[in-house]
């Protein structure tokens, strides 16, 4: 049996989820990436844990934190991975200060609870594809014909733990959830 594995994100509301779906749909009618993530599954992660036995010690460190909730802007399409190949296809989300503390806070709470956590630069995201699914490479003049029109903005008022479970769809479900303090 596969182990679950955890993690800390900014949930996303419904609303935004629709509008990065209809921004996403003539992508997935290309069939371009192997996998599609459900928009159910959209967040912004602030922190993987991996796998784990006792939650609630992590749980108690984030739910001490004092957070507000903030506004948060989608921003344009981009890759992780191999250039001609890329392996996570993502919209982006513009940093901002409230979203960089806040990132901290829960990151340094997690490391306080013992989880060794990645170490590569925060880079604000949100996962829609992966696996670039086509014979011919990757190429920025691809993605450029896909890139939002339009600004969006949205209200970041929780963070929520959720438990993987890769044999499900969708696949990702919120075991706790920390509202952030209304401003």
């Amino acid at each position: 049996m596969l182990k679950s594995h955890y993690f800390f994100a900014l949930s996303l509301p419904q609303d935004t989820k629709r509008m990065i779906k209809e921004w996403v749909q003539p992508l997935q009618e290309e069939a371009s990436f192997k996998r599609w993530v459900h928009t159910h599954d959209y967040h912004l992660t602030l922190a993987f844990l991996g796998s784990a036995d006792d939650l609630n010690p992590v749980i108690d460190k984030v739910e001490k934190l004092t957070c507000s909730s903030f506004s948060l802007t989608l921003g344009d399409f981009g890759t992780f991975g191999n250039p001609d190949s890329p392996r996570i296809f993502w919209l982006g989300v513009e940093p901002s200060h409230s979203l960089l503390r806040v990132r901290d806070l829960v990151y340094g709470a997690c490391e306080d609870a013992g989880y060794s956590l990645d170490t590569r630069p925060f880079s604000p995201h949100i996962t829609v594809g992966r696996k670039w699914n086509e014979p011919s490479p990757f190429t920025s003049e691809w993605m450029k014909r896909f890139q939002p029109t339009e600004t969006y903005t949205f209200k970041a008022n929780e963070i929520v733990l959720y438990q993987t479970h890769v044999d499900r769809i969708p696949k990702y479900e919120a075991i706790h959830t920390i509202q952030l303090q209304a401003n």
